[in-house]
C-alpha cells in the first residue's frame, strides 16, 4: 500500500507538507511563510475546514503527538484489513488447476463417448 494513504495530514493540500502545516498550526512561521501557506491553501475548501478544525485545539505543541497516533493507528487498521484481505485470498497451486483441467478434459472426452454409443444404438 502507498505510504502516503497512511500520511494523514498529506492530503489537505498537494502544495504544503506536513512539518510546514504543523509549523503555521503552532505559529512557528515567519510572517511571510504564514502567508505563503495561507496562499496555497485558499483555493482548497477541504484545507480550510482542516485547518480550522487543528487550530481549535487547546494545545497546539501537543498537535505533532496527535497526528503521529493517528498515523500509527491509521498503519495499525490498514495492515490488519490488508492481513484479513490476504487471508482470504483462494489460493490455488498449480497441481490444482492441472488436476481440474484433467477433470474437465475427462468429462468432455466421456460425454463425447456416450454420446456416439448411444447414437449407433
Amino acid at each position: 500500500m502507498q505510504e502516503n494513504l497512511k500520511d494523514i495530514l498529506s492530503n489537505l493540500s498537494t502544495d504544503v507538507d506536513q512539518e510546514t502545516l504543523l509549523l503555521y498550526l503552532q505559529g512557528k512561521l515567519s510572517a511571510e511563510q504564514q502567508h505563503e501557506v495561507e496562499k496555497k491553501m485558499i483555493d482548497s475548501q477541504f484545507s480550510n475546514d482542516a485547518v480550522e478544525g487543528l487550530q481549535s485545539f487547546r494545545d497546539q505543541q501537543r498537535l505533532q503527538l496527535l497526528v503521529d497516533q493517528l498515523k500509527k493507528d491509521l498503519k495499525q487498521k490498514t495492515t490488519r484489513k490488508i492481513a484479513y484481505r490476504e487471508k482470504r485470498k483462494i489460493k490455488l497451486d498449480s497441481w490444482v488447476i492441472i488436476t481440474i483441467v484433467l477433470i474437465l478434459v475427462l468429462v468432455v472426452i466421456s460425454y463425447f463417448i456416450i454420446h456416439k454409443y448411444t447414437a449407433s444404438l
